[in-house]
């Protein structure tokens, strides 16, 4: 069974997202059985992990139309025509931020709930008929930690809660990230054991501690015992490694002579272009 089956199936059936820092899962599940991944007939073959980009597009000819993009065909949209398109990427490290009130795209404001939503509705469009009926209840997954310097989880919570409520979930449920891998590993156990799981992520890395006990009709019972997380991950450790291998080779820490003088290049060229952040800041 697909998830296209499961889709068209009777009521029942529970969605379940991962929405990411640097990509988005979803995968549907009917009680009892397992999960079924929803896949994406995407430009460069057909994938399960959805780019979590938005790219927000105005042609010349008509600077008051918006074609709104999300996923791998963001990105082919940005880079048809980067001039004439706004490129978001990695806007869930903003969720948590109290500082991050509204975004001007293209002469709209947005704030992260816009988002979220506008990114939602282009995956569900992109689904096709996997997500054509979508049902009450859905799982949602989020950071231990969320990224930022100072994190206010109630509020990210509360924009996710605004943004799946727009397409029409009246059931929001959320699990830690690095549980939901917890469980899914335990499927492969053959006694009790007591699981490390670190869930390293785009934004945030995350970890949790769950013991898992067989009951005594042979199914696995979890217990927390603990859960802690950074909001630094990917995105940070791909800066360090462009920051210190490929700017140096594009010139970072070099001169350049104008009206006779000889001075340092702006690191924050460089800065820039480590982060690579065409997103809401």
């Amino acid at each position: 069974m697909g998830a296209s089956d499961i889709a068209s199936s009777a009521p029942g059936f529970t969605l379940g997202v991962d929405f990411g820092t640097t990509n988005t899962v979803v995968a549907l599940a009917l009680p009892g059985e397992p999960a079924q991944l929803v896949r994406f007939p995407a430009p460069e073959g057909e994938l399960f992990a959805f780019r979590s980009a938005l790219a927000f597009h105005a042609p010349p000819e008509h600077p008051t139309e918006r074609t709104v993009e999300a996923g791998p065909w963001a990105i082919e949209a940005y880079v048809e025509d980067p001039l004439e398109t706004r490129f978001i990427q990695s806007f869930k490290t903003f969720a948590a931020s109290a500082n991050f009130t509204e975004t001007q795209i293209l002469g709209r404001r947005y704030a992260f709930e816009d988002l979220l939503s506008a990114f939602l509705l282009k995956l569900r469009d992109h689904a096709g008929a996997a997500l054509n009926d979508l049902p009450g209840r859905v799982i949602v997954g989020r950071p231990v930690t969320f990224a930022g310097a100072a994190p206010k989880a109630e509020l990210a919570l509360a924009r996710y809660e605004t943004a799946f409520s727009r397409l029409g979930f009246s059931e929001i449920l959320y699990v830690y990230e690095p549980v939901g891998a917890a469980f899914f590993f335990a499927r492969t156990l053959k006694a009790d054991a007591t699981v490390l799981v670190g869930d390293f992520g785009g934004g945030t890395s995350d970890f949790s501690i769950i013991r898992f006990r067989r009951d005594d009709a042979g199914a696995f019972r979890a217990e927390p015992l603990g859960r802690s997380g950074v909001g630094v991950a990917g995105d940070a450790f791909d800066y360090r490694i462009i920051d210190n291998l490929v700017s140096p080779a594009l010139g970072k820490g070099s001169s350049y002579k104008t009206f006779g003088k000889v001075l340092p290049i702006p690191n924050r060229y460089y800065s820039a272009f480590a982060r690579d952040r065409k997103s809401v800041v």
